[in-house]
């Protein structure tokens, strides 16, 4: 694994330009990658793959924590608040991802200079379909940030109803 990422991970490496050492600098970002590619349909593929990645992180990742907190008795009452915080902090690193996805559909051109507009299209309509798949996950992780209403001590509410009827 370790040599696996040895190997993705750019480097900064020289280049000879006119007989003098020079460095070429790697890409930082995703943006930047895109803008230097020579493929026509770099920014589709870019949404495409960030959309695929998101859908794909929101199904293995996010959804297993979600249904086990929302089955009843699933989660012992004791671990239960990490349990919760585990699901909030899941759900921040997929705010994230979808804010990359975004950004991602943000940078794509007009339809009418696509060079593909069939990729162009299906780019689109993932994206779309990532979107609603997060909606739904939107509401069903808040239904479980939501603050348990304290509960009601009906004995406390008794006693005070009693030292009022016999004044």
């Amino acid at each position: 694994m370790e040599r696996a990422a040895r190997l993705l991970k750019q480097r900064r490496q020289p280049a000879e330009a006119n007989g003098d050492q020079a460095t070429v600098d790697a890409p930082t970002s995703m943006s930047d990658m895109i803008e230097r590619s020579e493929i026509s349909n770099a920014r589709d593929i870019c949404v495409l793959l960030r959309a695929h990645g998101e859908q794909q992180w929101l199904l293995s990742v996010l959804l297993p924590v979600l249904r086990q907190v929302e089955r009843p008795g699933s989660v012992p009452e004791d671990q239960l608040g990490a349990a919760l915080a585990y699901l909030e902090l899941l759900w921040l690193d997929a705010r994230r991802r979808a804010a990359e996805t975004d950004a991602a559909l943000a940078r794509l051109q007009p339809a009418d200079t696509q060079p593909d507009l069939v990729l162009y299209e299906k780019a689109r309509r993932y994206h779309a379909a990532v979107r609603r798949l997060r909606g739904m996950l939107a509401r069903r992780v808040a239904q479980r940030m939501q603050p348990a209403p304290a509960p009601v001590d009906v004995n406390v509410d008794l006693d005070a109803d009693n030292q009022h009827a016999h004044r």
